[in-house]
């Protein structure tokens, strides 16, 4: 178990101390259940009545809410950023070995840079690169001329094809598959289908995590592009030739159909549907359950429906919709008048 005193915790932070420095924190809990032991975290002003009554040891607050604090008070602008980067110093995942575990199966000619960590029965075939210090979970399989950069942690049962391609610090949980073949197939004229092959690849930039089953398939010709810093939740899907631009999050079941576009910084909220070969401009956020049928332009936020409309206009619709029948009956008595 991690202890770090309040004092290490607000030099970590480059919080400013507001009690006593020397007690030891060994993890975090909400602020209800916090114990004198941890820290909690106030980012939302209407859970402030909490602060009163809270045991924990120290609290990540804003100036305003200091003087609330039972326990020592650690002052942050912005307390939910502070929380997550204390988040890292009590991890408790094992420590990346540095040892290549002797059932894996590594091809003689891939290269591994030092410190390495490779797990029982995964699979690491011809021409492949491993940067330093990355990890490949059990049963996972890194294909060929495959380039993984350093620092990544490939989780258990990550299939990573051949061709593909990873920044550094890069993330991959359980189940991913990443480099599939893209949904590309034509009419052959008779009721079948003709398969195009997937002659691209996928590149991935740095600083992303991508969740557990989530896919992102390969290119039909040129390259699907994932940037940095993008987070993709469990169970999206990534088609092929599609773009994702740098510090975009898509939530869980969320899609984008082949060669859509997404800019920079986006959010697209849990199960956002893009059709193929539109584009959605930077700065956009997009509610939940939302189908984007033609491109946006302009920075914002979005709702689904038909049409598509911002969601200052779509509240505004959803509020007419329950009116409809009123006004129907109103608009009949004054016909029959």
């Amino acid at each position: 178990m991690v202890a770090i005193s309040v004092a290490q915790l607000a030099e970590h932070l480059n919080a400013e101390l507001r009690g006593d420095g020397t007690s030891l924190i060994n993890g975090i809990a909400p602020l209800t259940a916090a114990k004198s032991s941890q820290l909690a975290f106030l980012a939302n002003p209407k859970y402030r009545s909490q602060l009163a009554d809270s045991a924990a040891g120290a609290v990540l607050v804003v100036a305003a809410n200091a003087h609330l604090c039972r326990g020592s008070a650690l002052v942050v602008a912005n307390p939910y950023l502070a929380f997550a980067r204390a988040t890292g110093l009590f991890v408790v995942r094992p420590a990346p070995t540095g040892e290549i575990d002797p059932r894996a199966m590594i091809d003689a000619s891939a290269k591994l840079e030092q410190g390495v960590t490779v797990g029982p029965n995964a699979v690491i075939e011809a021409g492949a690169y491993i940067g330093a210090g990355t990890v490949i979970g059990a049963n996972t399989v890194v294909g060929a001329n495959t380039v993984v950069g350093q620092q990544c942690q490939l989780a258990a049962n990550v299939t990573l094809y051949y061709g593909v391609t990873l920044g550094d610090r890069v993330t991959v949980h359980s189940g991913a598959v990443i480099g599939a073949d893209g949904f590309g197939f034509a009419p052959n004229g008779i009721g079948g289908w003709e398969k195009i092959h997937q002659l691209g690849g996928v590149k991935i930039g740095s600083d992303v995590e991508i969740g557990a089953n989530t896919t992102i398939d390969r290119g039909a010709l040129a390259d699907t592009l994932i940037g940095s810093q993008v987070i993709l939740d469990n169970h999206v899907q990534i088609g092929h030739n599609a773009v994702v631009g740098d510090g975009t999050a898509m939530a869980a079941y969320s899609g984008l159909a082949g060669s859509a576009v997404v800019g920079k910084n986006c959010i697209l909220a849990g199960d956002v549907g893009v059709v193929g070969h539109i584009s959605v401009a930077d700065g956009v956020q997009i509610t939940a359950k939302s189908l984007v049928t033609k491109s946006i332009t302009e920075p914002g936020s979005y709702s689904a429906g038909t049409p598509l409309q911002t969601s200052t206009q779509w509240r505004k619709s959803a509020v007419r919709f329950a009116q409809l029948d009123n006004m129907a009956r109103q608009l009949k008595a004054l016909k029959e008048k």
